[in-house]
Formats: structure tokens, sequence, C-alpha cells
């Protein structure tokens, strides 16, 4: 089984140089945090498309199992990634709904 461990860790560490440059830098290029969010949700849509094309290809009888099995796994840890970061962006926008002022 093949993960996109080193995609992973590339855009782990796309994300902090973007989050720990000092403002004005200009060493870092790219819209900042939202242009980071959107080209990670990019790659997430694309990885969920990616395991229904091998899924596709498999019931039409014409995958490997084994590319089918590992486009799925990734497909599914994505989803989880992306379903545990909206937890935790629900999770703070409520506590900040909360706090007084």
């Amino acid at each position: 089984m093949t993960m996109n461990v080193a995609a992973g860790a590339a855009a782990y560490a796309n994300a902090a140089k973007t989050l720990t440059a000092p403002q004005g830098a200009g060493a870092v290029s790219g819209g900042g945090f939202g242009e980071m969010l959107k080209s990670t949700l990019e790659g997430a849509i694309s990885d969920q498309q990616k395991g229904e094309t091998a899924s596709m290809q498999a019931i039409a009888g014409n995958g490997d199992i084994n590319s089918v099995v590992a486009a799925v796994t990734n497909a599914d840890v994505t989803l989880q990634t992306v379903t545990a970061v909206r937890d935790k962006v629900v999770s703070a926008y409520q506590e900040i709904l909360h706090m007084t002022v």
C-alpha cells in the first residue's frame, strides 16, 4: 500500500513556512492562509476523485487491486484529516463565541 507521505510532509513544511514567516519578509510567495487552505482543499478533492476513479476501474475489471486499495485508503485518510480540521475550526469558533468581552 502506497501512501503519499512525501506530499504530506511537503504540505506541512509549506504550512510551517507560511505561518512562521515574519510580516513583510517577502520570502514566502502566495496568498497567505486563505490560499494555503484553498490549495489543500483542492488536493483533498483530487484525492477523493482519484479514489473514485480507481474504484470505477476496478468495478469495470481494469484496475489493479493494490492500486485501488492504495487510492481508496489515501482518499479515506484525506477525508478523515479534513473532517478533523473542520471539527477543530468549528470548536475554535464556538469557543470564540462564548468569550466574554
